[in-house]
């Protein structure tokens, strides 16, 4: 049985939107299953933005949430997750308590604040028009320099001016019936490699900006040994999993972690105290799957997209 690649329509109970400010260099990417969908985390970086991280924790009641948020502006663009909220209880989807629907929604987002704007981040009202565009048509997910990925970057172990410019993408494959699909706003203090090459693909520049530094990130890293630098830039790769597969909670907060293999495949050094790197994993179907041949399916969608987040 061999994969096949499909695109993200395929996936069904799902709507996808984003929006930015590209002056600012910053941006929210939504999730929503509006029926809920249950929604596993994994979150191995030191330093992560994040919010409604107990949702996700096994013993939590929630069984499902109505969305996802990938953004920037670190904890500062965390309130975008208001917006969503707002939009999806104006319509109807979430839990109704009494005369109010409370939809259950999470975030984690990267640091862009110093790429262009440092004072502007996500907002309530950001997170409502990317919310509102994953309702129109078929929402409006586009890969580059846009929603979570707008203000993404690699390769800033020595300032955001030796940096490289990434970005938000996805990948997804098919095997028999069961759909896995990527999203990932590659941005992260390290270098970037092919998974299938092991090439350095992207990340720290030479002082002219033109080609990839001579030294990888981690060979500088280890050359701070002795010289430890004032301080280092912070950082966040985040991500999501979606599956048609058939997961509970805690099958998919496994699958998450699976996942964070392709991160360690493809970003060198990673998870460090610098990062927050997180990644999400949310069944939208009932196909029936082994969870480790889906957790495997996973590492590869998510080194494929961080490998097209860099071109």
């Amino acid at each position: 049985m061999s994969l096949k690649e499909i695109d993200l329509s395929a996936f069904e109970n799902v709507k996808i939107g984003q929006a930015e400010n590209e002056s600012a260099g910053t941006g929210v990417t939504v999730i929503v299953a509006p029926n809920g969908a249950p929604c596993g985390l994994d979150i191995r970086g030191g330093g992560p933005a994040s919010r409604e991280s107990g949702l996700m924790d096994p013993l939590a009641a929630a069984d499902i949430v109505h969305g996802v948020v990938l953004g920037g502006g670190s904890a500062f663009g965390l309130d975008a997750a208001g917006g969503v909220m707002k939009y999806l209880s104006e319509h109807k989807i979430g839990f109704p308590v009494g005369d109010v629907v409370v939809p259950l929604v999470c975030q984690s987002d990267i640091f862009d604040l110093g790429y262009k704007a440092a004072d502007v981040y996500p907002d309530k009202e950001m997170g409502y028009k990317a919310c509102e565009n994953a309702f129109t048509g078929n929402g409006n997910f586009k890969s580059g320099n846009y929603g979570a990925g707008c203000g993404a970057t690699v390769g800033k172990l020595l300032g955001m001016e030796r940096s490289s410019k990434s970005g938000i993408a996805s990948y997804a494959v098919q095997l028999g019936d069961l759909k896995v699909a990527a999203i990932v706003s590659t941005n992260a203090i390290g270098d970037v490699y092919d998974y299938e090459t092991n090439k350095r693909i992207s990340g720290i520049l030479k002082e002219d900006g033109k080609a990839l530094n001579d030294l990888s990130c981690e060979e500088l890293l280890y050359e701070m040994y002795a010289n430890p630098p004032a301080g280092f830039a912070t950082n966040t790769t985040i991500g999501i999993v979606l599956t048609n597969g058939k997961f509970n909670k805690t099958q998919l907060c496994k699958m998450a972690g699976m996942t964070h293999d392709a991160y360690a495949r493809c970003i060198r050094p990673v998870h460090t105290a610098m990062d927050g790197d997180s990644i999400y994993a949310m069944s939208l179907g009932d196909v029936e799957a082994p969870l480790d041949v889906a957790g495997t399916l996973a590492n590869h969608v998510m080194c494929e997209a961080i490998k097209r987040s860099v071109q």
